[in-house]
């Protein structure tokens, strides 16, 4: 008889983004040691998707187990510009202990932090192994970034041999599908849908299902799921990139969204594209002045 999962709500909230949730679901006994580790990772990774960061860091002190030093030094990182060049050299190190670098949480955290940084070869070193559910999960994130489909490819069938319904596995399913574009917009915007229906529907989930919709040009509802994911979450960094993108297309005007994105998130790849084309501007007005 197998044995429960104990974990499977505050896992499965996390994954869909619904970090208050998985929070709030997080007392729960019983649980072994690596349990306990494992759900406090979790938490506190809700918290830094929350924007908590200094919370995570005053909690978690020195003494804690390598898992949860990992998901400070990502706090860390997120914290402030300042902070991201102390924290890539220390997971370096770390990686580079025999007795730790081979732990889980740090080479999840060690890809998620090389994917921000544009770095994807560097995340690949330590990711492209496995070993976990997540870690597959976000090789299929960084082989889409490369516009490797059909490497992103080749993990999803790793994981639906493992488990096809796996809350990951769905998602990792529809950023492949939304990848690749054309007829498999639909499949992406059903999957999106059918969690929302299991589960909840989490900002998440409606950014997916407003993206499905971008794609095939039904920007009126893209707008209509976009609002409703901002009245969940009225700082999230994709709800107003993808609101700034929404508005473009329909005529709209974006400069409050934007404004918005460009003071909570000034490293948002969309206001540092927007960023580098206005110098770009600049510079040819100069040139001809």
């Amino acid at each position: 008889m197998a044995t429960p999962d104990h974990l499977f709500n505050l896992r499965n909230n996390f994954y869909l983004g619904a970090y208050q949730a998985a929070i709030n679901s997080s007392e729960v006994n019983g649980l072994s040691q690596d349990d306990v580790v494992e759900r406090d990772s979790l938490v506190y990774r809700c918290y830094i998707a929350l924007g908590q960061l200094q919370f995570v860091i005053s909690e978690i002190n020195d003494s804690a187990p390598t898992p949860l030093q990992a998901v400070k030094l990502l706090a860390l990182y997120f914290s402030s510009p300042d902070s991201k060049e102390a924290a890539i050299s220390s997971i370096k190190e770390w990686l580079a202990d025999p007795a730790i670098g081979n732990n889980a949480t740090l080479r999840l955290v060690a890809g998620i932090i090389f994917l921000h940084e544009q770095d994807f070869n560097e995340a690949l070193k330590y990711t492209n192994a496995g070993g976990t559910m997540e870690l597959t999960a976000l090789n299929v994130q960084i082989f889409i970034k490369m516009h490797r489909s059909d490497y992103a490819e080749r993990q999803l069938r790793i994981m639906q041999q493992i488990d096809e319904d796996h809350t990951l596995t769905q998602l990792a399913n529809a950023w492949l599908d939304l990848s690749v574009g054309g007829s498999k917009i639909q499949e992406a915007h059903l999957i999106f849908q059918d969690l929302s229906e299991r589960y909840q529907s989490t900002s998440l989930l409606l950014n997916g299902k407003a993206v499905c919709c971008m794609q095939m040009g039904n920007f009126d509802e893209a707008e209509t799921l976009l609002v409703e994911a901002l009245n969940k979450d009225a700082r999230d960094p994709e709800t107003l990139a993808n609101l700034v993108v929404c508005c473009l297309h329909l005529g709209k005007p974006s400069s409050k969204s934007f404004s918005q994105l460009k003071l909570s998130h000034p490293d948002h790849v969309l206001v540092k594209r927007v960023s580098a084309a206005e110098e770009s501007f600049d510079r040819a007005l100069q040139s001809v002045s």
